[in-house]
């Protein structure tokens, strides 16, 4: 399973798996309960694997991100995204040291363990889902 195809749609709650592609939009399904809806193209959506986080050289793909708390709780679940502010930074100091405080926001992070914690049980954010997904996109650049 890939993250390839999850999208993050603004002021609907959740994450979503698109399905099908439409002259008008796009069909998605609601990774918590399997509602399908329709996304017109007007809509503000963000693939998952589109994001990356600040750190204070470079840009960090979410994937990137996602494999370190992968690593970190060994294929298990991050914290809640519901502790305290100073828990959550130092959590996500542990994972990644050198993100940049100044840009990257406890609501960022809130938002990345929940994104994770969703996507966890589901296969998508395994070690070796991950990985097999930095291959594949080495591969195609390759072409």
């Amino acid at each position: 399973m890939s993250i390839q195809k999850i999208l993050a749609i603004s002021g609907k709650p959740g994450l979503f798996e698109l399905k099908i592609q439409t002259r008008t939009g796009f069909v998605a399904e609601a990774l918590l309960d399997g509602k399908r809806i329709t996304v017109g193209m007007r809509s503000n959506v963000s693939l998952l694997s589109e994001i990356a986080v600040y750190t204070y050289t470079e840009e960090i793909r979410l994937a990137e991100v996602f494999k370190a708390i992968a690593v970190k709780e060994n294929d298990g679940l991050a914290i809640s995204h519901k502790e305290d502010d100073t828990k959550l930074k130092a959590y996500f100091r542990e994972v990644l040291p050198e993100f940049d405080e100044d840009r990257v926001y406890t609501s960022d992070i809130k938002k990345i363990l929940n994104w994770y914690n969703t996507l966890q049980p589901k296969g998508f954010v395994s070690v070796e889902a991950l990985s097999k997904e930095e291959t594949e996109e080495v591969d195609e650049t390759a072409e």
